[in-house]
């Protein structure tokens, strides 16, 4: 039990600000060259085959079965509304550097395949992918913050594109 002498107050107010400006300050640091961005293990952009049915022969009186088309993203894969895909190669960049442009809210996934070790960065949103030599490196993200924002490979320096959220 809390007992408090008549009189006695809180001094909660100067704690709500410290924890505010703290957390204010977290939000709103900067991505630099040297900051470690969140970084994802490679992964392989998700693919969708169907496996071939096996249907039993049709007779004259029974419809003939029509495949059913398999979904593009199941519950555990969304679709994607912009797949972009940079290959590095001699640190040579396909397709070459450039601007992407998507429009704010949509579902991005950029996926690079690089001859040599490396690690993908996206600047303002702070992601990252490790990118082993041959293995595809992807990121996926909601496009949420507008703007103007470097794509590029930590080791090698290269901007792979500049990514335009509108």
């Amino acid at each position: 039990m809390l007992v408090r002498a008549p009189g006695a107050r809180r001094a909660a107010v100067p704690t709500t600000l410290l924890v505010t400006g703290l957390l204010s300050a977290l939000l709103t640091a900067g991505c630099g060259q040297d900051d470690a961005p969140s970084v994802a293990a490679p992964s392989t952009p998700a693919t969708s085959a169907a496996a071939p049915t096996a249907s039993a022969p049709a007779s004259a009186d029974s419809p003939t079965p029509t495949p059913t088309p398999t979904p593009a993203a199941t519950a555990s894969t969304p679709a994607v509304d912009r797949e972009i895909t940079v290959t590095i190669a001699k640190r040579r960049i396909s397709p070459p550097t450039g601007r992407v442009t998507v429009a704010k809210g949509q579902l991005v996934r950029i996926t690079v395949t690089s001859d040599a070790d490396d690690e993908l960065h996206v600047h303002g949103y702070d992601l990252g992918a490790r990118l082993p030599a041959g293995t595809p490196g992807s990121v996926e993200f909601r496009a949420e913050k507008t703007g103007l924002f470097e794509v590029e490979t930590h080791e090698t320096e290269l901007v792979l594109f500049q990514l335009v959220v509108r």
